[in-house]
């Protein structure tokens, strides 16, 4: 089963680039993030006509979240973080698909930091984390992957002295990253390429893509019953060169 998370950076604007990665890749299971649009103008038809069955929860002009299913039955299980019913930030769904539990997540930004936003992210975080402790007591296949707006370590950015005092690379948020993998999760990209200069976001500005000018903020986090599972991962870096693309790049995992 091959698995993939994508940044769309809006579905409408990017349809025609996102419908030719899908047509190309042909991934069992899609988690959308930034959809940027709302609920009602999903385009469910193109999915559909592009052979994928969805569920989305979207919201006007920014945020927004979905998850695409090729061949298989997605049982939703809830399309808002629990703990906080006065946040109406569309930047979570969840569901089951296959047995195992698949969360798609679009963690805030964040910036400016310090500030309010980054107050909102710190807090997001620590739901998530609680939410994931939930599931991974479970003891049940679970998969908790989209943009975490996170580079985990000085590895995952480009010229890391330049973002130290950035939302995405502050001492805090890398810290609630660390506590969220040291519940017992596994970083899918980490686990197969240790070493490795691995990036799933280029800017659009100073030729950042042409450059490799990147930071690694999209990851995979699989719970014990998934890990084992994994024998492939990548970052379909080709396509954030394509016209009208995205400033991220789809990430996919293959399990066993």
């Amino acid at each position: 089963m091959k698995i993939a998370t994508y940044n769309v950076n809006g579905v409408n604007g990017r349809l025609p680039v996102l419908l030719r990665w899908l047509a190309e890749t042909q991934p069992d299971v899609v988690c959308l993030q930034e959809l940027k649009a709302p609920q009602e103008k999903f385009p469910e038809q193109a999915i559909l006509d592009a052979g994928y069955t969805a569920i989305w929860h979207g919201q006007k002009s920014w945020n927004g979240v979905a998850i695409l299913s090729r061949g298989f039955e997605i049982k939703e299980v809830c399309r808002a973080l629990p703990g906080d019913t006065e946040d109406l930030h569309s930047r979570y769904i969840e569901a089951i698909i296959e047995g195992m539990v698949i969360g798609c997540l679009y963690l805030p930004n964040g910036n400016p930091a310090p500030g309010p936003k980054f107050d909102y992210k710190l807090r997001w975080f620590q739901r998530l984390n609680e939410h994931a402790a939930m599931l991974y007591a479970k003891g049940i296949p679970v998969i908790l992957t989209g943009d975490y707006n996170v580079m985990p370590t000085e590895l995952d950015v480009y010229k890391p002295e330049r973002w130290v005092n950035d939302a995405l690379f502050r001492p805090e948020t890398r810290q609630a990253f660390k506590n969220l993998v040291d519940q017992g999760w596994t970083d899918a990209i980490r686990k197969l390429y240790p070493d490795q200069t691995i990036y799933t976001f280029w800017d659009y500005f100073r030729n950042a893509y042409g450059r490799d000018a990147g930071l690694r903020i999209d990851h995979f986090l699989l719970s014990p019953q998934v890990a084992p599972r994994l024998k492939a991962a990548g970052v379909d870096k080709q396509v954030r060169g394509w016209e009208k693309s995205s400033d991220h790049a789809p990430v996919w995992i293959e399990l066993k």
